[in-house]
């Protein structure tokens, strides 16, 4: 895997989830604005995916097996969306929360990803 991408992941990952985290406790829900930001952090997550797909495709491999690689790489692309989906459901202070929490668990992932890769 790329380091610098993985480590921008995370770091966005968590300045969304700061952010959501700021308007959950102002009481509000998410606005457009956090679904932009939603959007960059998820673009970044898929860019990640396609690098790790044609890693794999050009005969690298992870330390730790293909199949968990995979599985992680398609969950931190599909962490933030889901959590941007949910929070549609919930139009209170709540649905911030959700975006917030999945961010931070997008985070996480990248520090597994990180470790499956090898680094």
């Amino acid at each position: 895997m790329i380091d610098a991408l993985t480590l921008v992941v995370g770091v966005t990952a968590l300045a969304l989830a700061a952010w959501c985290g700021f308007a959950f406790s102002r009481d509000q829900s998410t606005k457009d604005w956090h679904f932009i930001g939603m959007a960059v952090v998820s673009v970044l997550a898929v860019a990640q995916l396609v690098v790790g797909v044609v890693r794999l495709a050009g005969g690298d491999k992870p330390g730790q097996g293909t199949a968990i690689f995979l599985a992680y790489l398609i969950g931190s692309a599909a962490a933030v969306p889901a959590a941007g989906f949910m929070s549609l459901a919930e139009r209170t202070r709540w649905g911030s929360a959700t975006v917030a929490a999945g961010a931070v668990i997008l985070a996480v992932l990248e520090v597994r990803l990180y470790d499956i890769w090898g680094g």
